[in-house]
């Protein structure tokens, strides 16, 4: 495969701790409603619409975001196992708002050794200490196009 075909795709760091934290988050969302569905069994309390609306809407959710943490853990092992040292260089520098949340864009220029420099987007919070130059280091997976910012 040509450098210049690869799709590549930013993995954020996603801890033990954070993980633990997110899967209790969506735990939480995934069984809510069902909950409610059988206390209203149960107990005959008056949730019944309660748990219809969140097994609908949260249940779904909920899956998704344990799917997304668990293909976002999955890939992080992956680099822990076989990704190799890289540097990322911010080329350019500019701010992204998309009304939920705001910070800067990040242009990045990452090479190493093992495989063709590439250029890639990063969108994360504000930090001084980011200015066009800046070089962090990076772990990258060229055999499957993953790569992390260490920072």
């Amino acid at each position: 495969m040509v450098a210049d075909e690869i799709h590549w795709t930013l993995v954020s760091r996603v801890t033990g701790v954070g993980a633990v934290s997110v899967y209790g988050i969506a735990g939480v969302m995934i069984l809510s409603g069902p909950v409610m569905l059988g206390a209203r069994l149960l107990a005959g309390a008056d949730v019944l619409v309660m748990g219809i609306v969140f097994t609908v809407l949260l249940l779904p959710l909920g899956l998704a975001l344990w799917a997304s943490t668990s293909v976002e853990r999955e890939q992080n092992r992956q680099l822990d196992a076989f990704g190799v040292p890289a540097v990322a260089e911010v080329i350019e520098l500019g701010r992204w708002d998309d009304g939920e949340s705001a910070g800067v864009e990040l242009e990045l220029r990452v090479s190493g050794a093992g495989f063709a420099a590439f250029e890639a987007t990063w969108k994360r919070s504000s930090s001084l200490s980011l200015r066009v130059g800046t070089r962090v280091g990076a772990v990258v997976d060229p055999a499957i196009g993953l790569f992390r910012v260490e920072l």
